[in-house]
């Protein structure tokens, strides 16, 4: 199809197209869709940021309208969409509700991380589809809080990297509640030998699409290495900061270090926040929230967040820390680049990682463009930093003529023959017994 206007869609459904401005449907789009109408099992593989959520939830929805629930049945959830990451299902559920507007269509979200009572609520007043992750549905299943019994569509989305998080278990017990008469959809960016093995047991003769190279990062991004000493690489992302033009998706190793980071930046004045897996949800909704709307600048995360950042026009990708594996370099440098626009993937590495980067290009097909690194200022020192420290103003004139034959309170000095302030003679305290002598 070249328009979506070429399908057969209810008319709810294009009118909603059309208030988003979706005209032509992009490769994985066109290529998906059809086939999902047509109710077959599906394997769909495309890079980030190509349009997947769209290419299953608007075949989802149209399916819905045109086979209703069977009269007479409890009504429970006909869907069920699985993401690996919290954030990365809400985003989906925004989708979701923009796209099925007007259908009566209702998602509920069950997600870790946040309070558990208004997603329960959402179950009991009933809702069609459940979008979730799979640590938290186990748990309502577990409970007897959910029931998969009705649901006849299952989307994994980001399928590769629920496994990689060690969902595989939780997949099993999820899909195993499921009616096997279903259709299921598997989209990804890459395919790993363990999800040929899930795709093998739980779906059944799948149409495969693949669309561009899914073991390296789209033609769209530069590639820039820095080779730099590891104390200095807060100096050059500052550099960059001051030299280029855009947002920033900073992405560090630890939790610890990704906190760090944004702090340091933020006391010297850049709008920079963080996203990792010590913030509330709350504060993650925030945070990811205000790099959206242009409020923070710079957004340093860890890789737990690479798939749940779904942001237009970031332009610059800063690997402050290298990945902890190859595969995972496309998922973070995919969030630049998106939808045709053109992006920038910054690597800092050190001499000690020299074996590393190599991996990486060996591995993924790819060649990061060395940089030189010219005259670069270090950054500046926070202001906070002098804050805390106590500013003790000289004593006043008079004070200093109070006696000639005591020191004054103020001074260290001590007159001829007292005892030097806070030490004693003989080899006694001031104050307390005998002198501890001896090496310590």
């Amino acid at each position: 199809m070249n328009l979506f206007t070429d399908l057969s869609l209810s008319p709810v459904l294009l009118g909603n197209l059309n208030k988003k401005g979706y005209a032509v449907p992009t490769p994985v789009q066109s290529k998906a869709i059809p086939v999902a109408l047509t109710g077959s099992d599906l394997v769909a593989t495309a890079q980030t940021g190509t349009g997947k959520t769209l290419a299953f939830c608007l075949p989802l929805i149209e399916s819905m309208l045109q086979n209703p629930a069977p009269a007479g049945k409890p009504v429970g959830p006909r869907a069920l969409i699985l993401s690996p990451t919290r954030e990365l299902a809400i985003q989906i559920a925004k989708e979701f509700d923009e796209i099925a507007l007007g259908t009566g269509f209702r998602a509920a979200t069950v997600v870790g991380g946040m309070a558990e009572g208004a997603q329960l609520n959402a179950l009991r007043r009933g809702v069609q589809v459940i979008i979730a992750t799979p640590g938290r549905l186990c748990d309502f299943l577990d409970r007897r809080l959910a029931n998969l019994s009705q649901v006849s569509h299952v989307i994994l989305d980001e399928g590769d990297r629920m496994l990689d998080m060690g969902f595989l278990p939780a997949l099993h017990q999820i899909l195993g509640q499921i009616p096997k008469k279903r259709q299921t959809l598997f989209f990804s960016a890459t395919i790993e030998p363990s999800a040929s093995k899930l795709i093998a047991q739980h779906l059944s003769n799948p149409v495969r699409i693949a669309l561009g190279p899914t073991t390296k990062p789209t033609d769209n991004v530069d590639l820039h290495l820095y080779e730099i000493e590891h104390d200095r690489k807060v100096d050059l992302l500052h550099h960059m900061l001051g030299r280029e033009t855009g947002s920033f998706l900073v992405f560090a190793r630890t939790r610890h270090g990704v906190e760090k980071l944004a702090k340091r930046l933020a006391r010297v004045g850049v709008k920079a926040t963080s996203i990792h897996g010590d913030r509330t949800q709350g504060q993650r909704n925030r945070a990811l929230a205000g790099f959206q709307q242009g409020d923070y600048r710079v957004l340093v995360a860890t890789d737990v967040a690479a798939r749940g950042i779904h942001v237009d026009g970031i332009s610059h990708v800063v690997n402050f820390d290298l990945p902890m594996v190859p595969e995972d370099f496309i998922h973070r440098v995919g969030r630049t680049g998106r939808a045709g626009a053109r992006g920038i993937a910054h690597t800092f590495g050190t001499r000690q990682e020299r074996n590393e980067i190599r991996k990486i290009e060996r591995t993924l097909n790819v060649v990061l463009t060395r940089q030189t690194i010219g005259h670069m200022d270090p950054m500046p020192e926070p202001m906070e930093r002098f804050a805390d420290r106590e500013i003790v103003p000289p004593p006043p004139p008079q004070a200093r003529r109070k006696s000639k034959s005591a020191p004054p309170s103020w001074s260290n000095s001590a007159p001829r023959g007292a005892a030097p302030r806070g030490g004693s003679f003989g080899g006694k305290k001031k104050f307390g017994g005998p002198r501890k002598t001896g090496s310590r």
